[in-house]
């Protein structure tokens, strides 16, 4: 057997939770070698299914882009019609978001054709009042205010939510409407499922083109991501 399928084997046996037995059962499905360098290189087999897991969530990426790189109307920073799209998943009580919020900034300055779409998924106690009032503020055409208004506050509460919807100078009456709708609710509700689909684990999380990325990464890395699309899946 090939070492791809012994490989291929050990990843599907991860996945179903059977990892011990898979190693053990490689007596019979490899040459002695083979079977002895992965035993003596254990640390292969996290890399092994951290690579497999990355490659499974770009095929389901495929099924669901164009979905997720559909902004809500007004939720997007950079040139909105730019054709390099970088997705984030946030939300304002994550302060690795709020770290992010420079890499972003730095990436927008560095290019002009990026249009960065924001998708709040508010995964924290209490931070759904927040993604709301931003959604609300997108109707407005000031989303962009908002959202550095609130991030700037740190701790998401009433209050500060209040202020930064003041500060980005939304009409409140008309804000609190929207805020409350069953738009803004279907568009929180499609971010959580779209989220769980591509098996994010939390904020913030990223589409940068046809690649997925987690986490406060840097905006290298982000670049990175950009720059070099994924290769298409083979659908095998």
């Amino acid at each position: 057997m090939s070492l791809r399928s012994i490989i291929l084997t050990v990843l599907l046996a991860l996945a179903g939770g059977f990892a011990g037995a898979a190693i053990w059962q490689m007596s019979g499905l490899a040459d002695a070698n083979t079977r002895a360098y992965l035993l003596e290189n254990p640390e292969l087999l996290p890399e092994m299914a951290a690579a497999y897991e990355a490659r499974e969530k770009e095929k389901r990426l495929v099924e669901v882009a164009g979905k997720v790189s559909a902004p809500f109307p007004g939720m997007v920073l950079g040139n909105p019609e730019g054709s390099v799209t970088l997705v984030e998943f946030t939300d304002y009580q994550c302060g690795y978001c709020r770290q992010s919020r420079a890499d972003v900034a730095a990436l927008i300055a560095d290019n002009p054709d990026l249009r960065v779409v924001v998708r709040e998924w508010p995964v924290f106690e209490g931070s759904e009042a927040a993604a709301r009032m931003a959604l609300a503020a997108a109707k407005q055409n000031k989303f962009a205010a908002f959202h550095e208004a609130m991030f700037a506050a740190g701790r998401v509460s009433p209050g500060s939510i209040d202020a930064a919807a003041r500060q980005a100078g939304l009409d409140m009456d008309r804000a609190r409407v929207t805020a409350a709708s069953d738009e803004v609710t279907r568009e929180i509700a499609e971010t959580m499922t779209l989220a769980e689909r591509l098996g994010f684990t939390g904020t913030p999380s990223w589409v940068a083109g046809n690649r997925i990325v987690e986490g406060a990464v840097g905006k290298d890395r982000l670049a990175e991501a950009l720059a070099n699309p994924a290769p298409e899946p083979s659908g095998a």
